[in-house]
């Protein structure tokens, strides 16, 4: 199997777009900017799902669905979330077709045009906030934690697989509360559970940190984020966490009887994250060899391979090796047994290593005679053989050696690539150069931010939850700051 991908080095973005596609994770569709993503990527995704399901769950959130469609006299509701959104927004404005005089093309019939047109959701706090009002009278009926798992449509001029497609999946948390610091304390409790998700599972380090005022969500009051770092030195936005205020409640007049009888305006949070985790991943970890998968989210965490001349050999094997996965099984060790005659050996070898499975045995006579087994490890394309009654204790020990491994290879790139600076002359340097984040001194001024964002193409990632303050002067302006923010380059 040739993979034929280039290297990072040359072309990151050309390296980035192969893979995903050789590794049979997603692949563009018929129509423009949006992907089909394949069943390998699916799995992968649907572990991330079940992962984040148990944690929102366990956290007191239960799932709904909302419509797709959304009046457009909703959005007008609330004016810097249309705002944010108008450039992006598809619209439904006729409900039927027809075949045309010619008796063969298809076209709109021009008396089926809606009443009123419709959004295709981009986010759906407008059709929730007005679904709550229904639902919220009494401060017994708050707090709502909300979560639903769905798609929307953003209809991006420029796309990437996964990363920026005009459809894409997603959950999005929606929760409404009596108190002002109930509201507060959900945004935050969200915002931990997404850093401890990308670190544990996905073996990504974060910065947790808040937004700007100019990159804030449409409509929030605070934007939490947690920010992490790919191998090309540029930043990428993993998961948002939005304290909305009471805007979505007075938009929507959302009121509930307090405790002491007065009618009081909701507080609201809305959270989630994307399919864009799934680009995160593979930028993460990947090399020039292919995908390289942390073991908790990899579908295939062991793939067995035997080696034989004959089916007598086969068979030898093939018992051989259901001893090993019958305890895989009891630990909850994903495996698969690749016995396939259809391709040699060497074809599979390069197969999972393109897939990223984080651990390979190969088997053949030889091993079965030494009562040994040949292990591979995907991360660092290592070797090594183990006796046959050490193998499985071996296997779980070394799945969990790479996933920290993996943390902490990616932990040690993202803190060198963290670099102060204190003139504009050294921003520019590091940005150009080293790349990484950019922590500098800022007015903390929309003027200033967005110049630098000409000047550059950076934009502040995040204000770090553990900045530490400190008396300084902008790069740019010379104008007194209280603490540093972080400039990247992004995603």
């Amino acid at each position: 199997m040739s993979k034929n991908i280039t290297k990072r080095a040359e072309d990151y973005s050309k390296w980035y777009n192969e893979l995903v596609v050789k590794a049979d994770l997603a692949e563009n569709s018929g129509v423009r900017g949006c992907m089909v993503i394949k069943p390998y990527g699916y799995a992968i995704w649907e572990k991330m799902q079940a992962e984040l399901d148990k944690k929102f769950k366990e956290t007191g959130h239960q799932n709904a669905y909302f419509p797709l469609f959304i009046p457009k006299s909703y959005f007008s509701k609330e004016a810097s979330h249309v705002d944010g959104f108008a450039k992006e927004c598809a619209v439904v404005t006729h409900y039927r077709l027809r075949t045309a005089a010619d008796g063969k093309t298809i076209e709109v019939d021009p008396d089926a045009k809606l009443e009123e047109e419709l959004i295709v959701r981009p986010t759906s706090e407008t059709i929730i906030w007005d679904t709550y009002r229904k639902w919220i009278e009494s401060y017994r009926d708050l707090p709502i934690l909300i979560n639903q798992w769905a798609n929307v449509v953003r209809w991006e001029m420029r796309t990437r697989l996964f990363l920026r497609t005009s459809e894409f999946l997603w959950q999005e948390g929606h929760t409404a509360h009596a108190t002002q610091s109930e509201a507060v304390q959900e945004a935050e409790l969200m915002l931990n559970i997404y850093s401890d998700f990308a670190e544990n599972f996905m073996a990504m380090p974060v910065v947790r940190g808040v937004k700007s005022e100019n990159e804030r969500f449409a409509g929030a009051i605070e934007t939490y984020c947690i920010e992490a770092l790919m191998q090309d030195g540029k930043a990428l936005q993993a998961g948002t966490s939005h304290f909305l205020g009471q805007n979505f409640a007075k938009a929507f007049d959302v009121k509930f009887t307090s405790q002491e009888g007065k009618q009081e305006y909701v507080w609201a949070t809305s959270w989630g994250v994307s399919t864009r985790l799934m680009g995160a991943l593979v930028m993460t970890h990947s090399d020039d060899n292919g995908l390289v998968l942390p073991p908790n989210l990899a579908p295939i965490q062991v793939v067995i391979i035997p080696i034989h001349k004959t089916d007598e050999q086969l068979e030898e094997i093939k018992a051989a090796v259901k001893i090993i996965t019958d305890q895989f099984k009891k630990l909850n060790i994903s495996f698969k047994y690749d016995d396939r005659t259809t391709f040699k050996p060497g074809w599979k070898f390069n197969e999972y290593e393109l897939k990223g499975v984080p651990v390979r045995i190969a088997v053949g006579p030889k091993d079965l005679e030494n009562g040994t087994f040949e292990v591979a490890r995907r991360d660092t394309l290592t070797k090594e053989v183990v006796a046959k009654d050490q193998l499985v204790g071996h296997v779980q020990d070394l799945l969990e050696e790479i996933q920290n491994s993996l943390f902490q290879k990616a932990l040690d790139y993202r803190d060198a690539h963290i670099t102060e600076v204190n003139s504009f002359e050294e921003f520019k340097e590091v940005l150009e150069g080293k790349a990484g984040f950019v922590s500098a001194h800022w007015d903390g001024t929309v003027e200033t931010e967005e110049k630098i964002k000409d000047l550059t193409k950076a934009t502040i990632r995040c204000i770090p939850l553990d900045q530490v303050l400190e008396d300084g002067v902008c790069v740019l302006t010379g104008q007194p700051s209280k603490g540093r923010v972080l400039f990247a380059k992004s995603y």
